[in-house]
């Protein structure tokens, strides 16, 4: 099947042009400049006058719960949430039930993506105090890297020896995606806390419990560990203005450097401030910070050195979010809205827009080594996302695709629509049409060309 995309505002590769796309099947048959798209015969004539074309995002972090806690969500509802939202490849992470630190278990997520998702995926393998072992054993061109955490979060896969965290940084030949906070420093905050108010202290101390000083030292190891063995480091969810002068500056069209940083939808949207309001709706680990913090990460998306942006999708029951520090689960579903709000911080003047699709297309793309996916090229596979810019409209619940049936951004206001989507060639979102028959497919790694 051959399809054009016609009369578009292309955003690619670092310029922003008039023209057309061609896609042939499942991949890109040729960008086009306007007046250089070849005459022939269409199967289908999408009209782009007034959009924006760019490649599909790759969500690098996200959690759809699925094995063991698909109450809250599963790859079926998660995808479609990520479909609508011109998320066209997603990786999950490995805190599931059971957590993906077996061999057996992360063949099971792939089997499960494989019959549900409607959007391309991989998964990270998750290593523990005892696993380490196992890394050796991993397919380099079916798994995109290896997650650590550095520090307690949901799912109790803490790396707490040094022993151990030195053979990972020596022996880890894929990426490390380390979530950074040390956990003895939260501890005494949270007992301190508990002698204060009682056994669930209130909501807005969580950016004090879970401190910017956890993540700057937590933060501090990895790098140092990083540059000491030569390890590939990325760091996930960077939520303070101190972890960035850790983290490499990047050049363009240069390999990405040995310590990279990722920015995460929440901190870049919300500070600490909002818990007046959305109480634990935004609360997530690591917390959201201060004005200070949130602006630093913002400014850090155009000067560096923020690599990635992702959103660290994590829903619950609305049930789930009740209570303080202690009762309320962490984390907020945002996949399906992650661009929307990037729209808006390019409109606010953050970053432009083909910064923008750098940091959440071809960035992940290269510090993965993404086979064929991230850029609009010939020969590339044919994720794609249309976006037009109109009249503001307000988000509600009503229109969230997740599971869980609920946003932190609720009320808020955009400008921007997704409306086209393809996956592989496949017209998945076609304004407010799904094709609930399309599959994604397992994105592959390291490949050759």
């Amino acid at each position: 099947m051959r399809t054009l995309l016609h009369d578009a505002e292309i955003v690619n590769e670092g310029r922003t042009f008039r023209g057309d796309l061609v896609i042939l099947d499942d991949c890109i048959e040729g960008v086009h400049e306007h007046g250089d798209t070849p005459r022939g015969n269409y199967d289908k004539c999408v009209d782009a006058s007034g959009c924006v074309v760019m490649p599909g995002v790759i969500d690098t972090h996200v959690h759809f719960r699925e094995p063991g806690l698909t109450h809250k969500a599963d790859i079926e509802s998660e995808s479609r949430a990520a479909a609508w939202g011109g998320v066209t490849t997603f990786f999950d992470m490995p805190n599931t039930v059971p957590q993906t630190t077996s061999l057996e278990a992360l063949h099971d997520k792939f089997r499960r993506a494989a019959m549900s998702s409607y959007v391309n995926y991989s998964f990270f393998f998750g290593v523990t105090n005892d696993n380490v072992g196992l890394l050796t054993q991993l397919d380099k061109h079916e798994v995109p890297g290896i997650k650590l955490f550095m520090g307690s979060s949901t799912g109790n896969m803490l790396v707490d020896r040094e022993e151990v965290l030195q053979r990972i940084f020596q022996t880890a030949a894929l990426p490390i995606v380390a979530h950074c906070e040390d956990t003895g420093e939260i501890n005494r905050r949270m007992k301190e806390a508990v002698e204060r108010y009682g056994d669930d202290p209130p909501v807005a101390l969580h950016s004090k419990i879970r401190s910017a000083e956890a993540c700057f030292r937590s933060t501090s190891l990895a790098t140092r560990l990083a540059r000491t063995y030569g390890a590939r480091l990325h760091v996930a969810h960077i939520s303070t203005r101190e972890e960035l002068q850790l983290i490499d500056d990047w050049k363009e069209d240069e390999m990405p450097p040995l310590v990279t940083g990722e920015a995460v939808v929440p901190h870049l949207l919300f500070t600490e401030d909002d818990y007046d309001v959305r109480r634990a709706l935004v609360k997530c680990n690591p917390a959201i910070k201060t004005v200070q913090d949130r602006d630093a990460l913002r400014k850090a998306l155009s000067k560096g050195p923020i690599y990635t942006v992702a959103t660290d999708h994590a829903p619950h029951h609305r049930s789930e979010k009740e209570g303080g520090c202690r009762k309320a689960a962490s984390g907020m579903p945002m996949v399906q809205f992650s661009l929307l709000c990037m729209l808006r911080l390019v409109d606010e003047g953050c970053l432009d827009l083909p910064q923008m699709v750098r940091l959440m297309c071809h960035h992940p793309a290269r510090l993965f080594d993404i086979h064929q996916r991230g850029f609009l090229r010939k020969g590339y596979k044919a994720d794609i996302v249309i976006v037009r810019k109109g009249s503001p409209w307000t988000l509600r619940n009503e229109q969230v695709q997740s599971k869980c049936g609920w946003t932190p951004l609720e009320g808020e206001q955009f400008a921007w629509r997704v409306e086209h989507v393809f996956c592989n060639g496949r017209h998945i979102v076609n304004h407010d049409r799904f094709d609930p028959e399309a599959r994604g497919e397992a994105v592959r790694f390291r490949m050759t060309t």
